[in-house]
């Protein structure tokens, strides 16, 4: 797939206040400091499409996307860690339930994970609430960059075996990605561009 034109559309903390467009929608998220930001200008090839920041929690409400006008990238607040009080966390929270619960246009959210680091339990209790949602989910491993090929694979296999040895049959769609070196652009796009294909051909998605 290649991205023509990446324009941003709304931002808002309610549900109902997201675009009417009948459009299919993928979501990002993962934990504050994931480098969610940076990977979502990679994909659209936009330095400053998503608003980057050396302090977590940067983000904290949905952000919709419109990208070749014809499917929205959703950028939504990071779990766990983030500067902010706790009432506002709550809230901020409670929105992203919301919107995973109620969106009816979204397709596939992508959860993002340090590849440096092992198994959270915050991402892995995550997942298993998209899991018990029904939530179609693949996971973003990150900043690849800043280990050798060798650890990255192992790394891998090691969350693979953790998620296996849970409640998981199998693993879920993955890609190894790395912002600064445009690593795993080309995958993520291309699986994006099938699930389009799928629900326009089929669907409509009226």
């Amino acid at each position: 797939m290649k991205i023509n034109t990446a324009e941003f559309v709304i931002s808002n903390s309610e549900v109902d206040k997201c675009p009417k467009e009948r459009l299919p929608e993928y979501a990002f998220i993962g934990r504050s400091n994931v480098g969610k930001s940076s990977l979502i200008n990679m994909l659209t090839n936009h330095k400053n499409l998503a608003k980057t920041s050396s302090k977590p929690g940067k983000t904290q409400l949905i952000n919709h996307f419109k990208i070749n006008s014809n499917w929205f990238l959703v950028d939504l607040p990071g779990y766990g860690y983030a500067r902010v009080s706790k009432k506002t966390k709550a809230v901020f929270q409670q929105f992203i339930m919301d919107y995973f619960e109620q969106r009816e246009q979204l397709v596939c959210a992508f959860v993002l994970i340090d590849i440096r680091l092992e198994a959270q339990k915050i991402d892995l209790e995550f997942m298993e609430y998209l899991g018990e949602s029904e939530i179609p989910f693949a996971i973003i491993f990150t900043k690849s960059d800043k280990l050798g090929k060798n650890k990255v694979n192992n790394h891998v296999e090691a969350y693979k075996k953790q998620l296996l040895a849970g409640d998981w049959a199998e693993m879920p769609p993955y890609f190894v990605t790395s912002s600064l070196e445009a690593i795993g652009r080309e995958g993520i796009l291309e699986y994006i561009n099938q699930i389009n294909e799928d629900i326009f051909k089929n669907e409509g998605f009226i």
